[in-house]
């Protein structure tokens, strides 16, 4: 199902065709960088039934980013509603992961500049929220270019991950609905 549309992009539902390509993007070690590992097939295939899940449950999920023109998948970018499990829970993150094919075209900041805007427009969202390790600069400046600020105060350790793990300190990023100003 498509949710949102840009002039070069489509967000949508994920697809089972999408699994290859989405495992493949997932075995690059640039893409990967800032992550625990690759994922496995059937880690592809429990994290596009969840998200579909989730898209299901709350109207808004990590959707499949595809090119407008031909339909390739690039990656995804969306939002995902947290009820718990973060200590600054509940809330709505945008996230996103591209396979580093599509770096460098704005494609991740075009998607997530539209996901920003159904999230309060359309889902009439007060905040939404972003994270990611100190050390994924990429992520971290285009979380300031969509106009989030950093929120010291509210880093943390990722529950996901063990006490001490190379990758368990992130950072907190916040935008709020008035300061949202789309580009």
């Amino acid at each position: 199902m498509l949710v949102i549309h840009t002039p070069r992009l489509a967000l949508r539902t994920w697809r089972p065709a999408d699994a290859e390509a989405f495992h493949a993007m997932n075995q690059d070690p640039r893409v990967i960088e800032h992550l625990p590992g690759p994922m496995s097939m059937q880690q592809v295939a429990d994290f596009m039934a969840m998200q579909n899940a989730l898209y299901e449950r709350s109207g808004s999920c990590y959707l499949a980013a595809t090119l407008a023109a031909g339909g390739a998948l690039i990656g995804f970018v969306g939002l995902k509603r947290h009820a718990g499990g973060l200590p600054f829970a509940p809330c709505t993150d945008i996230g996103w992961r591209l396979g580093a094919d599509y770096w460098g075209n704005s494609y991740a900041r075009e998607a997530a500049a539209a996901c920003l805007h159904h999230g309060f427009e359309r889902l009439g969202l007060d905040e939404i929220v972003s994270f990611t390790v100190p050390q994924n600069l990429r992520s971290r400046a285009l979380m300031e270019r969509l106009g989030m600020r950093r929120d010291e105060a509210g880093d943390f350790a990722h529950p996901a991950l063990p006490a001490g793990h190379r990758l368990s300190g992130h950072v907190l990023y916040r935008l709020r609905r008035g300061e949202f100003a789309p580009a």
